[in-house]
């Protein structure tokens, strides 16, 4: 999360997240997290108290690794009472099964990126990245963000949105469920005919510019914009 929207994040904790039943944040939470042990730093503690007493008042939080953030752990989810989900979760959402996702495994045109993402997610990878210090860790992160935005700008913009047959593979592996998802930061409402079966797919938008969030209950799902 950038600092310049946190406090629209943390607004949001304390009064229309505290009057739902429960909150799922689909990942990318931060910008980056290297590690539990980064909770030290002031800026990712204040989120981390912030959410804790979103759950010590009431709402469960539920929290999916992103593509930036994905070395969340054990740790964090202790210390703020949030759970953690497996990528893809389904669920049941105001009494309608939802699929749950953070997306980028929908975006399967993207090879280089399901490469990289294949190999940043090894067990040996993450132990050998957690061991190294927090300083070392924050200046490879920065480094690879940066290639990262130049790899984004040089590649086709249709490859970086999801694959049409790997969503309606998710469709159809799951039960033809309703799907949640963010990561390609393009927040629309979609609908797709899948095996005779009317299937509805909502993509989150991002925080860089203003704060939204997706409300589900029983009169279906709305966008709600926050200033």
């Amino acid at each position: 999360m950038r600092p310049e929207i946190a406090e629209v994040f943390i607004r949001f904790l304390a009064n229309e997240a505290r009057e739902a039943t429960a909150l799922y944040i689909l990942g990318d939470l931060f910008e980056y997290w290297l590690g539990d042990d980064s909770m030290v730093e002031p800026f990712n503690k204040h989120i981390a108290d912030a959410i804790a007493a979103t759950v010590a008042a009431g709402t469960p939080v539920y929290i999916m690794h992103g593509n930036r953030d994905f070395l969340i752990g054990k740790r964090l989810a202790a210390y703020t009472g949030m759970t953690l989900l497996p990528d893809p979760t389904l669920t049941e959402l105001a009494g309608v099964p939802t699929l749950l996702m953070h997306g980028d495994t929908l975006c399967t045109d993207d090879h280089e990126y399901q490469r990289v993402r294949a190999r940043l997610r090894h067990p040996l990878w993450i132990w050998t990245a957690l061991a190294m210090p927090l300083a070392v860790r924050e200046w490879r992160a920065q480094r690879g963000r940066r290639l990262s935005e130049r790899r984004k700008r040089a590649r086709p913009a249709e490859i970086l949105d999801v694959n049409t047959s790997a969503v309606e593979a998710a469709f159809r592996v799951h039960g033809y469920p309703r799907m949640i998802h963010g990561h390609t930061h393009r927040p629309a409402r979609h609908l797709h005919d899948v095996d005779g079966h009317r299937c509805e797919r909502w993509v989150l938008a991002d925080w860089y510019q203003r704060g939204s969030y997706l409300r589900c209950d029983t009169d279906g799902v709305r966008s709600v914009s926050l200033s």
